[in-house]
């Protein structure tokens, strides 16, 4: 027993101990939360809790009391319903007992046959129209009434409607009720109001009363409009959904007349004695109050929300609770501020501190006070300051290193062109081509004045072009029918500007791969504007580049173009200098297949000559 006594005893400590611990960690996480939430969260922990836990508790008591006297009141209310609705269903049972005060009506529903149609039609007129004079002018809540006789219909209608005859399947002329009569439901008739209005069906057997003979099926169709005079009081209160069930659950009356006809879902869980109970539902809580009475084995419903029931107590409550957080937010607002004026100057520089360590040095730091944060405050404003002129001024250097490069580039053409030039020029002397030297000459010479006396970055499109053309050229004369070169130039190319030197080294890079696999080699250059934009394209029909060496480019046009220098030095220098110049949204796209060739495109944006002259002026 001893043993029993400590094992309870140590787990007891165990339990506490985890308490203790779980106790000690909240309070270390929450002397690390600021000073203001440390603040607030006291004032609400001594104030705004006890406060709200009276007024629910309060309210649920209140809500309680009403909920439950409206329980007790409704199902009394509901049985003097259902009562006058058992008064209102026996005088409509009576009603087909009219028919037996005309005999002429009688004579004719005996009649088995008839000689001629004419006679036929005579008889229909006269049960017509005693239906109409009895039960439908003479009854204001009756629809129609109908006849069903040895083959024959008599109707009398107050509005149109459609789909009773004489194969009123399961129920006909010959039904077999034995003096009893029946309610039927529209869905379980094939009979249609024009308007769609709600009724219920009566359906009798016409009984001979002299032998006893059955003279058909009598069927009266009966708005349900009195049960809106019924439960006109019960639905106006508190917005109550009221509803008419038969024995099976299908609604023979529901103040939402789309619903009418319908089968309740829960009506199987309803009790089976009158009385209220309370739903819960996945949108809404209810309070449903039934009466289960008269012969016909109907039942009452009556539900309603219970925030409808709560609606005054909820404007009090409402009112309360504005009251209250008027109050709390008074008390609040005065912590706050207190709070405010100590932790604002911390909070905003911690928030700056964190900007300057992504990287945003465009931070204010300043401080008007000269309390430690002040101190604090002009310090880091001083060393923002000296961080931000360190990057200015390692910037600079490395843009004016870049740009000396970049200059340097543009003016450099390739020795071995040079070389190869000369060379050329120099056969052709030795074989008397003079027109050839002559030409190759004075291309080569524009093409070193172009390269040497127009140190501006930008020039005209056209100028551009010509130097590419040039080069070309030469190659066309040292390679003769092995290469074969176009340039399309549809836009007027003298009206706008490109960065110098773009096409040479794409150009050079095309001929430097694809000569050697090629004894036919063509370059095609096309320049057009799109979007804005000015299009170089350049195509040949080398041997492609494959797909490592092509990702391997990919991955260097993204990179810094300027850390580079190999082979591809050339195209990554064109895609650096146009990015640089223009943004990261231009630049050089390269589309290659391998074994059919390679297409380079350069974006850049569309320069008007204007910007050039405008410059020159301004210098």
């Amino acid at each position: 027993m001893s043993s029993k006594i400590r094992s309870l005893w140590v787990n007891q400590w165990i339990l506490q101990r985890k308490m203790w611990i779980n106790m000690t960690f909240k309070w270390r996480s929450f002397k690390n939360y600021r000073l203001m939430t440390k603040l607030i969260f006291t004032y609400m922990l001594l104030t705004v809790l006890p406060m709200s836990l009276i007024g629910y508790v309060a309210y649920s008591q209140y809500t309680k009391s009403i909920e439950e006297q409206v329980g007790e009141y409704i199902p009394k209310v509901l049985d003097q319903a259902n009562e006058s609705i058992d008064y209102y269903l026996a005088d409509v049972k009576q009603l087909p007992d009219l028919l037996y005060n005309s005999n002429q009506v009688i004579e004719v529903l005996r009649k088995d046959s008839y000689q001629n149609k004419s006679s036929l039609l005579q008889d229909r007129f006269i049960v017509n129209s005693y239906l109409t004079r009895t039960y439908i002018n003479g009854e204001a809540d009756v629809l129609g009434a109908f006849i069903l006789s040895k083959n024959r219909l008599f109707e009398s209608s107050k509005i149109p409607y459609s789909g009773f005859g004489e194969d009123m399947l399961p129920f006909g002329q010959d039904l077999e009720l034995k003096g009893k009569q029946s309610f039927l439901l529209p869905s379980q008739v094939p009979l249609s109001f024009k308007g769609n209005p709600p009724y219920i069906l009566l359906m009798r057997q016409i009984t001979d009363t002299e032998n006893r003979m059955n003279l058909g099926t009598m069927f009266i169709a009966v708005d349900l409009s009195f049960m809106s005079n019924v439960v006109e009081n019960l639905e106006t209160v508190n917005n109550a959904d009221l509803s008419l069930l038969s024995e099976e659950g299908q609604m023979i009356y529901h103040t939402d007349s789309e619903k009418i006809g319908s089968m309740d879902e829960q009506f199987q869980k309803y009790p089976e004695i009158n009385g209220s109970f309370r739903t819960t539902g996945e949108e809404e809580n209810r309070l449903i109050s039934i009466s289960r009475a008269g012969p016909d084995g109907w039942v009452l419903l009556h539900s309603v929300k219970l925030k409808n029931l709560t609606e005054r107590t909820d404007l009090v409550r409402n009112a309360t609770i504005i009251v209250f957080l008027v109050i709390i937010l008074l008390g609040t607002l005065i912590s706050v501020i207190l709070a405010w004026t100590v932790s604002r100057p911390i909070h905003r520089l911690t928030h700056q501190m964190k900007e300057v360590e992504k990287g945003n040095f465009e931070v204010d730091v300043t401080s008007n006070s000269s309390d430690e944060v002040g101190m604090l405050a002009k310090s880091f404003h001083s060393m923002v300051a000296k961080i931000k002129d360190l990057i200015r001024l390692n910037y600079q250097i490395k843009l004016q290193q870049k740009e000396a490069e970049l200059y340097a580039l543009q003016s450099q053409i390739n020795p071995h062109f040079m070389y190869n030039t000369l060379e050329t020029i120099g056969m052709a002397v030795e074989d008397g081509e003079n027109d050839t030297v002559v030409d190759m000459v004075s291309i080569l010479g524009r093409m070193l004045r172009f390269s040497i006396s127009n140190k501006e970055k930008m020039v005209s499109i056209d100028q551009e072009v010509q130097h590419m053309k040039d080069y070309l050229t030469i190659q066309k004369i040292r390679f003769e029918d092995r290469i074969e070169f176009t340039i399309s130039d549809p836009m007027d190319t003298k009206r706008f500007l490109t960065p110098k030197f773009i096409l040479q080294p794409i150009v050079e890079n095309c001929m430097k791969h694809g000569l050697d696999h090629s004894h036919h080699f063509k370059v095609k250059i096309l320049i057009e504007i799109q979007d804005q934009e000015v299009h170089f394209t350049v195509k040949d029909n080398g041997p492609g580049i494959n797909e490592d060496v092509m990702s391997e480019l990919n991955k260097y046009l993204q990179m810094d173009p300027m850390g580079r220098r190999d082979s591809k030095f050339g195209l990554i220098n064109v895609h650096g200098r146009i990015t640089m110049m223009f943004g990261e949204q231009y630049g050089l796209r390269i589309e290659s297949k391998g074994g059919i060739g390679t297409e380079v495109t350069i974006r850049i944006p569309l320069l008007p000559i204007d910007l050039l002259h405008e410059g020159e002026r301004a210098n």
